[in-house]
């Protein structure tokens, strides 16, 4: 008997606590009206159907009366998201046609502050491999990166990093091509020959807004 009072009291603690009338609870978890005031006890069945109904309130301070009213949850660990965030390069293919089915920024631990870039708008950092955009950018250098979500907002003769379905992911300097279907890439680096690149090729692409040369 003196557990079903402590139930009963707990009870009416969390409904004062949460601000909710006893008709209310009654009407909602469909509890016997007026067993709150009742000197019989608490049965097994009604005091499930109030943890059933409300989740948050934890089991043992209801029957004991020992620990917090309300369920404590895990605290997630948050990721830090000051600065930029850097990608391996191979994770800017994993961008896709979207951020939902490839990468979250918001869960990239390794980021910078970088003084220089303050008041430009970039969305990421990615690390250059290979010769092909020499001297411009060397392999090693770290490019700062503004993704561009449409190919009608190329702006020709820049550098971009493409994410193409043929290639894999490049950064080259886009052209305008005479066939409208296509964008022509070229190389800083006079030893790559430029080539003719399918629009319905490149599946992401981010334009080129600052370098960090590493030494």
């Amino acid at each position: 008997m003196q557990e079903n009072s402590i139930i009963k009291k707990n009870i009416l603690k969390y409904l004062d606590f949460k601000g909710i009338t006893q008709y209310k609870f009654h009407k909602e978890t469909g509890i016997t009206r007026g067993i709150l005031v009742q000197n019989n006890g608490m049965s097994e069945d009604n005091t499930l159907r109030f943890l059933d109904y409300y989740k948050e309130v934890n089991p043992t301070w209801l029957l004991t009366g020992e620990g917090s009213m309300l369920k404590t949850s895990k605290a997630e660990p948050t990721v830090d998201k000051t600065g930029i965030p850097l990608l391996p390069l191979d994770a800017f293919a994993g961008l896709g046609d979207t951020a939902v089915d490839g990468v979250d920024f918001d869960t990239i631990e390794e980021r910078y502050v970088v003084p220089l870039f303050e008041g430009i708008k970039i969305d990421f950092m990615l690390p250059v491999r290979g010769s092909s955009m020499y001297p411009k950018y060397s392999s090693g250098d770290v490019v700062a990166c503004r993704q561009v979500d449409e190919l009608l907002y190329i702006q020709w003769n820049k550098v971009y990093v493409i994410d193409t379905i043929s290639q894999g992911v490049i950064m080259k300097r886009l052209k305008k091509s005479e066939h409208p279907e296509n964008v022509i890439c070229k190389s800083d680096n006079k030893d790559y020959d430029p080539f003719e690149l399918p629009k319905d090729d490149i599946r992401n692409i981010a334009l080129v807004v600052g370098v960090i040369r590493l030494e």
